[in-house]
């Protein structure tokens, strides 16, 4: 969740993720650092690192960058398993059996994902004893590939779905997210976790989720390549929900060429994820083709939201880029969508609430709340440490309704996805386009607990979220210190051709920039004035 775009003390996060003195191996960590997964591949090869050495010095950084120095707090526990994983994707590299892009490369996931060997709490101490024991098809999928699963990414709580007033990156069990760009900057949500600490080479690669923004946002602001899927590419199963006709996992990553490399290896269907059916069979749509990454002669869609006017000249310099690069460009208005966001919100709070109750209902033993209702009451007997700086007024709205057996359910959907798709179709066919580019989001706002979120700017995420669309986001550089991302959007089950469209404009723009971990952005001699200077 990001449509709109939470504490127990931060000291409660800090057990799990304590690192195991063979894992600091500073070296490892600084020759690990901003390596793409195809150069990790090949110094793999090349026997210049072992898995094993590239795990210690990702657990390195982590314990450098996440719990010391700029306390990031991006990770909320680590897999106790993780080494022994990489020791046998060295045994099996030895023995001549790895095989893919993926293999012994570590990556983190979202804690909103069930994985065997961690709890899955989504944030919330309601479920911090929710060791379900049990791999989500999407990490099962991964470790078929050979990913080792590195740990778990702090997220904004339950998604962002709690309250209207939310800070996003803030949960109750891992604290808040720093953006690593600016420290006192949001790294947005609710993937939070997963763009600061990719961002941050903790990982080679982190999966996020997103019901509406919660990709492509915090990979815009920690200056990432995030995909948000064609809804169906890839299954929710054991995925804490929101919304099952807008939820996805995607891909975050600092390459667009390390982002499909992480999406293939969670692609599929899911007997148990109705939506999934065709994935399989579209595999080859899904996947893209490096040698079709060209921009000359394509056609794109031209989206020029109001926007600050710096983020304006920023956006009209990679336009220039993609001309240069032989696209042809053709600008379009969006059209009136007037009464979108009403029923889409209507849809949100009515599957939350159905489609919680059933997740909830998988859970083991020991987790007590079992529906929306019991999550409520758990908030408010624990109101010191979940609510310190927000409700939850969105869950009490969703409480309210008769979930997706309400008679506005139906409607609302119908009315918001007709809205959505006939938006971008529109939009694509007047300019007979292959893509949409558009500004991805503004840029990243003061975390601020007394007032919550104070986003601003543009937002491309909505029409492609609910149309269930593929949307990528990719780095269009620095904006007053801040990154910036640049969207390209199309329709469904073209993930592979956005890939491309992608790869040809990451190459010639090279906009992507690693983070500074400064303080802040806002620093200066300027900033002091002139009153009290002595010339």
């Amino acid at each position: 969740m990001r449509i709109h775009l939470a504490a127990m003390t931060l000291a409660l996060a800090t057990p799990v993720l304590a690192t195991p003195a063979s894992a600091q191996k500073p070296s490892a960590a600084r020759e690990i650092a901003e390596r793409s997964i195809d150069e990790l591949q090949a110094m793999l090869a090349r026997g210049e690192i072992s898995s094993v050495a590239l795990t210690q010095g990702y657990l390195a950084r982590i314990a450098t960058l996440d719990r010391a120095g700029p306390r990031l707090r991006s990770v909320i526990a680590l897999n106790p398993q993780a080494l022994a994983q990489a020791r046998r994707a060295d045994r099996d590299r030895r023995l001549r059996i790895a095989r893919g892009p993926l293999f012994g490369i570590p990556v983190l996931i979202k804690d909103n994902i069930d994985s065997v060997e961690n709890a899955t709490t989504a944030g919330s101490l309601a479920l911090a004893a929710n060791f379900t024991k049990r791999d989500a098809p999407l990490v099962a999928r991964l470790r078929a590939a050979g990913a080792i699963i590195l740990g778990k990414t702090n997220l904004s709580e339950w998604a962002n779905i709690r309250d209207d007033s939310s800070m996003s990156g803030w949960s109750a069990v891992g604290g808040l997210v720093r953006n690593p760009y600016a420290l006192d900057r949001t790294a947005c949500g609710s993937s939070s976790g997963s763009g600061a600490a990719a961002a941050a080479s903790l990982a080679a690669a982190a999966v996020g989720t997103e019901t509406d923004g919660s990709i492509i946002c915090p990979s815009a602001m920690n200056g990432l390549v995030g995909l948000k899927p064609t809804l169906g590419a890839i299954s929710r199963t054991h995925v804490v929900p929101i919304s099952h006709s807008q939820d996805t996992p995607g891909p975050m990553a600092r390459s667009v060429r390390d982002a499909a490399a992480l999406f293939a290896g969670m692609i599929g269907s899911d007997p148990a994820d109705p939506a999934t059916a065709q994935a399989d069979a579209m595999r080859t749509q899904l996947t893209p083709d490096w040698s079709r990454a060209s921009l000359k002669g394509v056609r794109l869609a031209v989206l020029r939201p109001q926007m600050r006017a710096d983020l304006a000249a920023a956006f009209d310099a990679q336009l220039a880029t993609l001309k240069a690069q032989g696209a042809v460009l053709v600008d379009v208005e969006r059209p009136k969508t007037e009464g979108l966001s009403d029923a889409e919100f209507k849809v949100l709070l009515m599957e939350l609430k159905s489609d919680l109750a059933a997740y909830l209902a998988t859970t083991p033993s020991a987790v007590k709340v079992r529906t929306l209702a019991d999550t409520i009451a758990f908030n408010q007997a624990n109101a010191r440490s979940e609510m310190a700086y927000f409700g939850q007024s969105v869950f009490e709205m969703a409480e309210k309704t008769g979930g997706t057996a309400d008679p506005g359910y139906a409607p609302a959907r119908a009315r918001s996805l007709k809205l959505a798709s006939d938006a971008l179709d529109t939009m694509l066919g007047k300019a007979n386009a292959e893509a949409i580019v558009t500004p991805s989001y503004g840029l990243a706002w003061l975390s601020d607990p007394v007032h919550g979120d104070q986003s601003s700017g543009p937002s491309a995420s909505q029409l492609p979220a609910i149309a269930g669309y593929p949307h990528l986001t990719v780095p269009m550089g620095l904006v007053k210190g801040l990154p910036a991302g640049l969207s390209f959007i199309t329709g469904k089950w073209r993930d592979g051709r956005l890939l491309e469209l992608g790869y040809a404009y990451e190459q010639a723009s090279r906009a992507r920039m690693a983070p500074s971990y400064g303080a802040s952005v806002d620093s200066g001699t300027a900033l002091e004035g002139r009153a009290d200077s002595s010339e």
